[in-house]
């Protein structure tokens, strides 16, 4: 096997002591810049790696990272990742992911089955079926961080990361309103999930402050995929009166939208409008081009990460919540013109 060089190799070759090498990887404040700067040198000539298994004895910890995300396939959550992975290679940390396939029960089953003395933290998107929390707040109590993204828990004390779902929905909604559709629908996710519902008070107070009417029947809850959209538009042409224009909870779903209606010969944009969330690559493809409201995800992964490593760090650092804005994105499936 290929033998890595050590600090000892290091600190033989520059003729200095295994403490300088040790504080100079570091960046210590007493070491000095061009001392600093031979030890990079020679540890890249020597091929030199930290031992994180020596380092995590020290500290106690492993230098690993678990994520539990819901899928990995769509642009949203691999955009997600890369955020995420950005911060934590960086920091020198490995990275393990768990897919829950947005089953709860498997969630579950992930989460009590973690050997936690492998993970120095874990990082959460919740399962669109989840209606427990208890077994993330097992985790906390068995002395591992725990930092929400996206999907968050409500429930447990801890920092988490989100998308501004309320302002985003609400912009899209307005936007819908001053482009002149006047009986707009919501294509919803499913109801219990935070986000879901920040979404649609968003959509209903957009409505309330235009004078809008709110119809029941325009509100239809589902899962997150492009059939799941087209099912909804099917299930909202039975009505007795038809929207003219909706807002879907994202992409995926506005784009099953726009496909049910094509093949009713129902014109988008003209004879309705049609938005989604997320500005998935595939939006500004699709013809017509779907507006949409841009998520920051990979701002989202990396600030999620930063919040689990101040965890990590520091005991008792105070949990924090961020929001971050999106962007109204104007394309042509809005567009009556």
């Amino acid at each position: 096997m290929r033998r890595f060089a050590t600090i000892k190799d290091i600190a033989s070759a520059l003729n200095i002591s295994v403490s300088t090498v040790s504080r100079a990887l570091r960046d210590t404040y007493d070491v000095n810049a061009s001392t600093r700067q031979a030890v990079l040198q020679k540890a890249t000539e020597l091929n030199y790696r930290p031992n994180f298994n020596a380092i995590g004895l020290v500290h106690n910890r492993t230098h690993n990272l678990g994520i539990l995300l819901p899928e990995i396939t769509n642009y949203y959550f691999s955009t997600l990742f890369t955020g995420i992975q950005d911060v934590a290679y960086k920091a020198g940390f490995n990275l393990t992911l768990f897919v829950t396939g947005n089953d709860a029960e498997r969630e579950v089953d992930i989460v009590r089955n973690l050997s936690l003395s492998g993970l120095d933290g874990l990082l959460v998107s919740v399962s669109s079926q989840a209606d427990s929390d208890q077994h993330f707040q097992e985790v906390i109590d068995n002395g591992v961080p725990v930092v929400f993204f996206d999907r968050v828990s409500e429930n447990i004390h801890t920092s988490k990361v989100m998308q501004d779902d309320y302002n985003g929905a609400f912009e899209a909604t307005v936007h819908l309103i001053k482009n002149g559709y006047r009986k707009i629908a919501h294509i919803a996710g499913p109801e219990g999930l935070t986000f879901t519902q920040a979404r649609l008070n968003g959509y209903l107070d957009a409505l309330r402050k235009h004078k809008l009417p709110v119809e029941p029947s325009w509100i239809v809850h589902s899962g997150f995929t492009q059939q799941h959209g087209e099912q909804d538009l099917e299930q909202l042409w039975v009505c007795g009166e038809r929207p003219d224009a909706i807002f879907a909870v994202n992409d995926r779903k506005a784009i099953g939208a726009i496909l049910a209606l094509k093949r009713k010969n129902i014109r988008i944009g003209k004879d309705v409008g049609v938005i989604g969330f997320t500005n998935d690559p595939v939006s500004a493809i699709v013809s017509p081009a779907l507006s949409t409201i841009a998520e920051p995800a990979f701002e989202i992964g990396k600030r999620s990460c930063e919040l689990l490593l101040k965890h990590i760090q520091k005991k008792r650092f105070e949990p924090e919540q961020v929001t971050l804005p999106g962007k109204l994105i104007v394309r042509e499936s809005s567009q009556r013109l």
